[in-house]
């Protein structure tokens, strides 16, 4: 059923809400249109945040993969900074150095070792926290396990700091939020990365503001946290180290609980992604291949959703299931695609406002464990 989840059948989406006359129009168009299992569920909101579940009622198996998290701190993944000492475990539990690739250390690039037994997952706005500063993943991929050293594409989110912390990096717990994951994703730019983490959303100002006293984040507000709390600007120490992540954390906790309510209700259905919104704009969707991938991620994508929240000017309008369904039509446009041999293939298509991407795994069967898209704010 995921063998071709790029454009996934999310046109089915669509389709189960529409009617029978669309939906008799999206499945002409879509090369999925086998899969009907998929349906978008009426939104859990909160201020300004609208969050439409995606749910399902079969899915792919996915416990063969690790997660970043869970690699970083079952040791069974090693980040470190270029020019450090890697060491891999043989099977007797020696210690084996490996070769790093040359040359010293460098921001936009780190080196990891899977020494796992599973492929681990590795998705866009990611932290890794240590070394010489802390850096955000710039690209969904998956290491397969037993790998060489790779050379591991990354940006910084710790502009002040090129000094101290520890060797080896660990898990950061965090996902970057929308508008800081976007610069890294899709623009691929370090400057704009830097100045997302400082401002906060790169969105524009919403067209219709709600009176003084909702929940919001201003850019004076950051500015004074990263005086104050974070003179390095790191990310961690922004969002969740500072009265900053409080606000952050209680706005999260209320939508989870709503969220856990409406799942709750749900007979033989179960979750496999999100569809965003800010006010009235649909501004982002992630989706995965099973309930149980998606729940892994879930916690610290939904407090990156509530950082991009706090950031936007909150706003009266509200988006709509149509627009929810409208938001997830598949795109049609330039089409950029990296891949690594029986291991995985990344697939962005991005046209006007918008970008997509897919990241698909190639072990066994063509398998897509993680697809996003994307309403760019610039």
């Amino acid at each position: 059923m995921w063998q071709r989840m790029g454009i996934w059948g999310l046109a089915i989406l669509m389709a189960a809400a529409l009617g029978a006359a669309p939906q008799e129009r999206i499945l002409r168009e879509s090369p999925v249109a086998k899969v009907r299992e998929w349906r978008l569920a009426a939104p859990v909101t909160y201020e300004h945040l609208s969050i439409f579940p995606v749910v399902a009622k079969r899915w792919a198996e996915t416990g063969g993969y690790q997660t970043l998290d869970e690699a970083l701190a079952s040791g069974d993944a090693v980040v470190s900074e270029r020019g450090g000492e890697i060491i891999r475990r043989s099977r007797d539990g020696r210690p084996v150095p490996l070769p790093a690739p040359q040359g010293g250390a460098q921001v936009g690039q780190l080196v990891l070792v899977n020494r796992g037994a599973k492929p681990l997952v590795l998705l866009a706005g990611e932290i890794v926290s240590g070394g010489k500063q802390d850096r955000v993943v710039s690209k969904d991929r998956i290491v397969a396990p037993g790998s060489d050293p790779l050379p591991l594409d990354v940006f910084c989110v710790e502009r002040g700091r090129w000094s101290g912390g520890t060797a080896k990096f660990s898990a950061g717990l965090m996902m970057v939020h929308p508008s800081v994951r976007e610069k890294a994703a899709v623009d691929q730019s370090q400057s704009e990365v830097w100045a997302a983490v400082r401002s906060g959303s790169t969105a524009p100002a919403a067209r219709v503001e709600v009176e003084a006293g909702a929940a919001t984040l201003s850019r004076d507000t950051l500015g004074r946290v990263i005086a104050s709390e974070a003179q390095s600007e790191s990310y961690i120490k922004v969002y969740k180290g500072s009265r900053v992540g409080q606000s952050v954390e209680s706005f999260a906790e209320e939508v989870e609980r709503r969220f856990a309510r409406a799942v709750r209700e749900m007979k033989d259905e179960r979750v496999v992604g999100v569809v965003v919104a800010y006010g009235g704009e649909v501004a982002w969707a992630d989706a995965f291949a099973s309930p149980e991938l998606f729940e892994r991620y879930w916690g610290k994508l939904l407090r990156s959703y509530v950082v991009e929240a706090l950031a936007r000017p909150a706003s009266q309008e509200r988006a709509t299931l149509d627009d929810a369904l409208e938001f997830l039509r598949a795109l049609e446009g330039r089409e950029t695609i990296e891949s690594e041999p029986g291991v995985y293939r990344w697939r962005q298509i991005a046209a006007g406002r918008y970008a997509e991407i897919e990241l698909e795994a190639l072990a066994t069967k063509p398998l897509t464990l993680h697809w996003v898209k994307i309403r760019r704010t610039s």
